[in-house]
Protein backbone atom coordinates (compact mmCIF):
# COMPACT_ATOMS: atom_id res chain seq x y z
CA UNK A 1 0.00 0.00 0.00
CA UNK A 2 1.12 3.54 -0.72
CA UNK A 3 2.34 5.24 2.48
CA UNK A 4 -0.58 7.23 3.89
CA UNK A 5 -0.70 11.01 3.57
CA UNK A 6 2.49 11.07 1.52
CA UNK A 7 3.17 14.16 -0.54
CA UNK A 8 4.57 13.27 -3.95
CA UNK A 9 6.33 15.60 -6.37
CA UNK A 10 6.89 14.52 -9.97
CA UNK A 11 9.71 16.73 -11.24
CA UNK A 12 10.60 16.98 -14.92
CA UNK A 13 13.81 18.79 -15.79
CA UNK A 14 13.47 20.53 -19.14
CA UNK A 15 15.90 22.16 -21.52
CA UNK A 16 14.51 23.19 -24.91
CA UNK A 17 12.03 20.32 -24.85
CA UNK A 18 8.89 22.18 -25.89
CA UNK A 19 8.39 19.78 -28.80
CA UNK A 20 8.16 16.89 -26.32
CA UNK A 21 5.44 18.33 -24.07
CA UNK A 22 2.42 17.43 -26.20
CA UNK A 23 3.77 13.93 -26.78
CA UNK A 24 4.63 12.96 -23.22
CA UNK A 25 3.11 15.32 -20.65
CA UNK A 26 -0.51 14.16 -21.16
CA UNK A 27 0.36 10.62 -20.04
CA UNK A 28 1.99 11.97 -16.88
CA UNK A 29 -1.00 14.20 -16.10
CA UNK A 30 -3.62 11.54 -16.85
CA UNK A 31 -1.87 8.74 -14.96
CA UNK A 32 -0.85 10.71 -11.88
CA UNK A 33 -4.18 12.07 -10.65
CA UNK A 34 -3.89 11.94 -6.90
CA UNK A 35 -4.73 14.75 -4.46
CA UNK A 36 -1.31 14.38 -2.83
CA UNK A 37 0.65 14.60 -6.08
CA UNK A 38 1.95 17.65 -7.92
CA UNK A 39 3.70 17.81 -11.29
CA UNK A 40 6.56 20.27 -11.69
CA UNK A 41 8.61 21.26 -14.70
CA UNK A 42 11.95 22.76 -13.75
CA UNK A 43 13.21 24.71 -16.74
CA UNK A 44 16.97 24.82 -17.26
CA UNK A 45 17.17 28.13 -19.08
CA UNK A 46 15.38 27.03 -22.26
CA UNK A 47 15.47 29.30 -25.29
CA UNK A 48 12.56 27.67 -27.14
CA UNK A 49 9.73 29.40 -25.20
CA UNK A 50 9.13 26.26 -23.14
CA UNK A 51 7.99 28.22 -20.08
CA UNK A 52 5.44 30.33 -21.97
CA UNK A 53 4.11 27.25 -23.75
CA UNK A 54 3.62 25.42 -20.45
CA UNK A 55 1.83 28.38 -18.87
CA UNK A 56 -0.56 28.60 -21.80
CA UNK A 57 -1.23 24.91 -22.47
CA UNK A 58 -0.59 23.10 -19.18
CA UNK A 59 -1.77 25.36 -16.34
CA UNK A 60 -2.03 22.36 -13.98
CA UNK A 61 1.75 21.95 -14.15
CA UNK A 62 3.81 23.98 -11.68
CA UNK A 63 6.88 25.71 -13.12
CA UNK A 64 10.27 26.33 -11.55
CA UNK A 65 12.18 28.69 -13.83
CA UNK A 66 15.88 28.24 -13.16
CA UNK A 67 16.80 30.92 -15.76
CA UNK A 68 20.03 29.13 -16.67
CA UNK A 69 21.16 25.70 -17.89
CA UNK A 70 22.74 24.04 -14.86
CA UNK A 71 22.87 20.57 -16.38
CA UNK A 72 21.08 17.53 -14.99
CA UNK A 73 22.80 17.28 -11.61
CA UNK A 74 22.78 20.88 -10.42
CA UNK A 75 19.51 21.59 -12.21
CA UNK A 76 17.71 18.99 -10.12
CA UNK A 77 19.53 20.03 -6.95
CA UNK A 78 18.38 23.60 -7.38
CA UNK A 79 14.84 22.70 -8.38
CA UNK A 80 14.24 20.29 -5.50
CA UNK A 81 15.21 22.95 -2.95
CA UNK A 82 11.96 24.69 -3.89
CA UNK A 83 9.77 21.60 -3.39
CA UNK A 84 8.48 20.20 -0.11
CA UNK A 85 7.49 16.55 -0.47
CA UNK A 86 7.93 13.10 1.05
CA UNK A 87 8.85 11.50 -2.26
CA UNK A 88 10.47 12.95 -5.36
CA UNK A 89 9.96 11.30 -8.73
CA UNK A 90 12.61 12.54 -11.14
CA UNK A 91 11.30 12.03 -14.65
CA UNK A 92 12.80 12.77 -18.05
CA UNK A 93 10.78 14.94 -20.41
CA UNK A 94 10.73 12.17 -23.06
CA UNK A 95 8.94 9.55 -20.97
CA UNK A 96 5.44 8.12 -21.39
CA UNK A 97 4.05 6.63 -18.19
CA UNK A 98 1.35 3.97 -17.87
CA UNK A 99 -1.66 3.50 -15.57
CA UNK A 100 -0.56 2.43 -12.09
CA UNK A 101 3.05 3.46 -12.57
CA UNK A 102 2.94 5.91 -9.68
CA UNK A 103 1.25 3.67 -7.11
CA UNK A 104 3.44 0.65 -7.92
CA UNK A 105 6.64 2.67 -7.61
CA UNK A 106 5.71 4.33 -4.33
CA UNK A 107 4.29 1.12 -2.84
CA UNK A 108 7.67 -0.55 -3.34
CA UNK A 109 9.09 1.53 -0.48
CA UNK A 110 6.75 -0.33 1.90
CA UNK A 111 8.64 -3.58 1.25
CA UNK A 112 11.64 -2.47 3.32
CA UNK A 113 12.35 0.65 5.39
CA UNK A 114 15.92 0.64 4.09
CA UNK A 115 14.89 1.27 0.47
CA UNK A 116 15.82 4.81 -0.55
CA UNK A 117 15.39 4.67 -4.33
CA UNK A 118 13.12 2.75 -6.71
CA UNK A 119 13.34 2.37 -10.47
CA UNK A 120 10.45 1.24 -12.70
CA UNK A 121 10.68 -1.06 -15.70
CA UNK A 122 11.97 1.12 -18.56
CA UNK A 123 10.96 0.07 -22.06
CA UNK A 124 11.71 1.71 -25.39
CA UNK A 125 9.19 4.25 -26.64
CA UNK A 126 10.04 3.43 -30.25
CA UNK A 127 10.28 -0.35 -29.75
CA UNK A 128 7.80 -1.04 -26.99
CA UNK A 129 8.61 -4.77 -26.80
CA UNK A 130 12.24 -3.99 -25.96
CA UNK A 131 14.08 -2.65 -22.91
CA UNK A 132 15.48 0.85 -23.19
CA UNK A 133 19.14 1.77 -22.87
CA UNK A 134 18.88 4.15 -19.90
CA UNK A 135 18.08 1.79 -17.04
CA UNK A 136 16.15 -1.13 -18.55
CA UNK A 137 15.26 -3.42 -15.60
CA UNK A 138 17.70 -1.96 -13.10
CA UNK A 139 21.37 -1.06 -13.10
CA UNK A 140 24.62 -2.69 -11.96
CA UNK A 141 28.33 -2.04 -12.38
CA UNK A 142 31.20 -4.46 -12.88
CA UNK A 143 34.37 -4.50 -10.78
CA UNK A 144 35.93 -1.80 -12.99
CA UNK A 145 32.93 0.53 -12.70
CA UNK A 146 31.40 -0.10 -16.13
CA UNK A 147 27.60 0.17 -15.89
CA UNK A 148 25.15 -2.30 -17.38
CA UNK A 149 21.55 -3.32 -16.76
CA UNK A 150 19.27 -6.28 -16.63
CA UNK A 151 17.90 -6.15 -20.14
CA UNK A 152 20.79 -4.10 -21.55
CA UNK A 153 24.45 -5.09 -21.77
CA UNK A 154 26.46 -2.20 -23.24
CA UNK A 155 24.63 -1.43 -26.53
CA UNK A 156 22.60 -4.67 -26.74
CA UNK A 157 18.98 -4.46 -25.60
CA UNK A 158 16.86 -7.50 -24.79
CA UNK A 159 13.18 -7.95 -25.65
CA UNK A 160 10.84 -7.80 -22.65
CA UNK A 161 9.58 -11.37 -22.30
CA UNK A 162 8.65 -11.07 -18.64
CA UNK A 163 12.09 -12.33 -17.58
CA UNK A 164 12.53 -9.38 -15.21
CA UNK A 165 9.07 -9.23 -13.69
CA UNK A 166 10.22 -9.86 -10.13
CA UNK A 167 10.97 -6.95 -7.76
CA UNK A 168 14.61 -7.04 -6.76
CA UNK A 169 17.55 -5.09 -5.41
CA UNK A 170 19.81 -3.37 -7.92
CA UNK A 171 22.94 -1.23 -7.65
CA UNK A 172 21.66 1.90 -9.35
CA UNK A 173 18.42 3.40 -10.62
CA UNK A 174 18.14 5.37 -13.82
CA UNK A 175 17.81 9.13 -13.78
CA UNK A 176 15.26 8.75 -16.61
CA UNK A 177 12.78 7.83 -13.88
CA UNK A 178 13.85 7.66 -10.26
CA UNK A 179 11.60 7.47 -7.20
CA UNK A 180 13.51 8.70 -4.13
CA UNK A 181 12.68 9.58 -0.55
CA UNK A 182 13.02 13.34 -0.27
CA UNK A 183 14.64 13.34 3.16
CA UNK A 184 17.22 10.81 1.98
CA UNK A 185 18.01 12.87 -1.11
CA UNK A 186 18.64 15.89 1.10
CA UNK A 187 20.63 13.88 3.66
CA UNK A 188 22.98 12.45 1.03
CA UNK A 189 23.55 15.94 -0.42
CA UNK A 190 21.74 15.33 -3.69
CA UNK A 191 23.60 14.84 -6.94
CA UNK A 192 27.24 15.85 -7.35
CA UNK A 193 27.06 19.13 -9.28
CA UNK A 194 30.48 18.53 -10.86
CA UNK A 195 29.10 15.65 -12.93
CA UNK A 196 26.86 18.08 -14.91
CA UNK A 197 25.11 15.15 -16.64
CA UNK A 198 25.52 11.37 -17.00
CA UNK A 199 26.32 8.86 -14.26
CA UNK A 200 25.37 11.29 -11.50
CA UNK A 201 22.56 8.87 -10.59
CA UNK A 202 25.01 5.96 -10.29
CA UNK A 203 27.25 8.05 -8.08
CA UNK A 204 24.24 9.01 -5.94
CA UNK A 205 23.15 5.39 -5.58
CA UNK A 206 26.69 4.24 -4.75
CA UNK A 207 26.93 6.83 -2.00
CA UNK A 208 23.57 5.67 -0.67
CA UNK A 209 24.66 2.03 -0.82
CA UNK A 210 27.84 2.89 1.09
CA UNK A 211 25.63 4.23 3.87
CA UNK A 212 23.54 1.08 4.05
CA UNK A 213 20.54 2.09 1.93
CA UNK A 214 18.94 -0.16 -0.69
CA UNK A 215 17.97 0.49 -4.31
CA UNK A 216 14.90 -1.32 -5.61
CA UNK A 217 13.45 -2.28 -8.99
CA UNK A 218 9.67 -2.44 -9.42
CA UNK A 219 8.42 -4.20 -12.59
CA UNK A 220 4.74 -3.28 -12.04
CA UNK A 221 5.66 0.37 -12.60
CA UNK A 222 6.16 0.63 -16.36
CA UNK A 223 7.33 3.58 -18.45
CA UNK A 224 8.41 4.07 -22.07
CA UNK A 225 11.50 6.21 -22.67
CA UNK A 226 12.41 7.81 -25.99
CA UNK A 227 16.07 8.34 -25.05
CA UNK A 228 18.77 10.42 -26.71
CA UNK A 229 16.42 13.38 -27.06
CA UNK A 230 18.81 15.96 -25.62
CA UNK A 231 22.17 14.34 -26.38
CA UNK A 232 22.54 11.40 -28.77
CA UNK A 233 24.11 8.26 -27.36
CA UNK A 234 27.15 8.41 -29.69
CA UNK A 235 27.92 12.14 -29.46
CA UNK A 236 31.50 13.17 -28.53
CA UNK A 237 30.12 15.23 -25.64
CA UNK A 238 28.43 12.17 -24.21
CA UNK A 239 31.63 10.12 -24.63
CA UNK A 240 33.51 12.86 -22.74
CA UNK A 241 30.98 12.97 -19.89
CA UNK A 242 30.73 9.21 -19.56
CA UNK A 243 34.50 8.66 -19.40
CA UNK A 244 35.17 11.63 -17.12
CA UNK A 245 32.26 11.04 -14.78
CA UNK A 246 33.04 7.35 -14.48
CA UNK A 247 36.51 8.30 -13.25
CA UNK A 248 34.96 10.81 -10.84
CA UNK A 249 32.60 8.14 -9.52
CA UNK A 250 35.27 5.48 -9.07
CA UNK A 251 37.72 7.83 -7.43
CA UNK A 252 35.12 8.98 -4.90
CA UNK A 253 33.50 5.67 -4.02
CA UNK A 254 35.94 2.76 -4.40
CA UNK A 255 36.76 1.13 -1.04
CA UNK A 256 40.34 1.65 0.24
CA UNK A 257 41.28 -2.02 -0.07
CA UNK A 258 40.45 -2.02 -3.81
CA UNK A 259 41.16 1.55 -4.77
CA UNK A 260 44.68 1.41 -6.23
CA UNK A 261 44.29 -1.92 -8.03
CA UNK A 262 40.94 -1.12 -9.63
CA UNK A 263 41.67 2.50 -10.45
CA UNK A 264 45.00 1.77 -12.15
CA UNK A 265 43.34 -1.04 -14.12
CA UNK A 266 40.62 1.34 -15.19
CA UNK A 267 43.14 3.91 -16.44
CA UNK A 268 44.73 1.17 -18.57
CA UNK A 269 41.33 0.15 -19.93
CA UNK A 270 40.59 3.75 -20.88
CA UNK A 271 43.91 3.88 -22.74
CA UNK A 272 42.91 0.74 -24.66
CA UNK A 273 39.52 2.30 -25.47
CA UNK A 274 41.25 5.42 -26.80
CA UNK A 275 43.50 3.33 -29.06
CA UNK A 276 40.46 1.44 -30.29
CA UNK A 277 38.80 4.73 -31.23
CA UNK A 278 41.89 5.74 -33.26
CA UNK A 279 42.05 2.39 -35.07
CA UNK A 280 38.37 2.72 -35.89
CA UNK A 281 38.91 6.28 -37.19
CA UNK A 282 36.64 7.70 -34.47
CA UNK A 283 38.89 10.70 -33.90
CA UNK A 284 36.29 12.82 -32.13
CA UNK A 285 35.67 10.05 -29.62
CA UNK A 286 39.42 9.66 -29.09
CA UNK A 287 39.68 13.38 -28.43
CA UNK A 288 36.75 13.15 -26.01
CA UNK A 289 38.54 10.46 -23.97
CA UNK A 290 41.70 12.57 -23.81
CA UNK A 291 39.70 15.61 -22.70
CA UNK A 292 37.95 13.47 -20.08
CA UNK A 293 41.26 12.50 -18.51
CA UNK A 294 42.58 16.06 -18.63
CA UNK A 295 39.43 17.22 -16.85
CA UNK A 296 39.81 14.45 -14.27
CA UNK A 297 43.34 15.50 -13.36
CA UNK A 298 42.30 19.16 -13.18
CA UNK A 299 39.68 18.16 -10.61
CA UNK A 300 41.97 15.87 -8.61
CA UNK A 301 42.33 18.07 -5.51
CA UNK A 302 38.59 18.53 -5.25
CA UNK A 303 38.04 14.80 -5.73
CA UNK A 304 40.53 14.00 -2.97
CA UNK A 305 38.54 16.15 -0.55
CA UNK A 306 35.30 14.46 -1.55
CA UNK A 307 36.83 11.00 -1.19
CA UNK A 308 38.16 11.72 2.30
CA UNK A 309 34.76 12.98 3.42
CA UNK A 310 32.92 10.01 1.93
CA UNK A 311 35.27 7.45 3.47
CA UNK A 312 34.50 8.93 6.90
CA UNK A 313 30.75 8.35 6.56
CA UNK A 314 30.88 4.99 4.75
CA UNK A 315 29.28 2.22 6.81
CA UNK A 316 29.58 -0.69 4.36
CA UNK A 317 31.45 -1.67 1.22
CA UNK A 318 29.75 -5.03 0.91
CA UNK A 319 27.71 -4.72 -2.28
CA UNK A 320 26.67 -8.01 -3.91
CA UNK A 321 25.17 -5.94 -6.74
CA UNK A 322 28.67 -5.18 -8.05
CA UNK A 323 29.52 -7.79 -10.68
CA UNK A 324 32.84 -9.35 -9.61
CA UNK A 325 34.09 -9.84 -13.18
CA UNK A 326 34.69 -7.69 -16.27
CA UNK A 327 31.57 -6.94 -18.32
CA UNK A 328 33.83 -5.86 -21.20
CA UNK A 329 35.54 -9.26 -21.27
CA UNK A 330 32.19 -11.02 -21.12
CA UNK A 331 30.76 -8.91 -23.94
CA UNK A 332 33.63 -8.51 -26.40
CA UNK A 333 35.57 -11.73 -25.84
CA UNK A 334 33.01 -14.27 -24.61
CA UNK A 335 30.12 -12.73 -26.60
CA UNK A 336 27.71 -12.66 -23.66
CA UNK A 337 24.94 -10.25 -24.63
CA UNK A 338 22.20 -11.06 -22.10
CA UNK A 339 22.12 -10.60 -18.35
CA UNK A 340 21.12 -14.25 -17.87
CA UNK A 341 24.33 -15.35 -19.59
CA UNK A 342 26.48 -13.72 -16.91
CA UNK A 343 25.46 -16.26 -14.24
CA UNK A 344 25.18 -13.31 -11.87
CA UNK A 345 22.62 -13.47 -9.08
CA UNK A 346 23.31 -10.64 -6.61
CA UNK A 347 20.48 -11.78 -4.31
CA UNK A 348 22.13 -15.10 -3.45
Amino acid sequence: MMPENSIIAIVILNWNGKNLFDIFLPSVINNSKRPDTDIFVADNGSTDSSVDYLKKNYPQVKIIDLKKNYGFAEGYNRALRHIEADFYILLNSDVEVTPGWLEAGINHFSKDDGIAVVQPKILSYEKSHQFEYAGAAGGFIDKFGYPFCRGRILNRMEPDLGQYNKPTSVFWASGACMFIKADTFRKIGGFDNDFWAHMEEIDLCWRLKNQGYKIGYEPDSVIFHLGGGTLSYDSPQKVFLNFRNNLFMLFKNLPPNKFHRIFIARLILDFIAAIKFILGFHFQSFSAVVKAHVSFYKNLNNLLKKRRNLVLITTTNNHPEIYPKSIMWKFFIQKKYRFSELNFNPEK
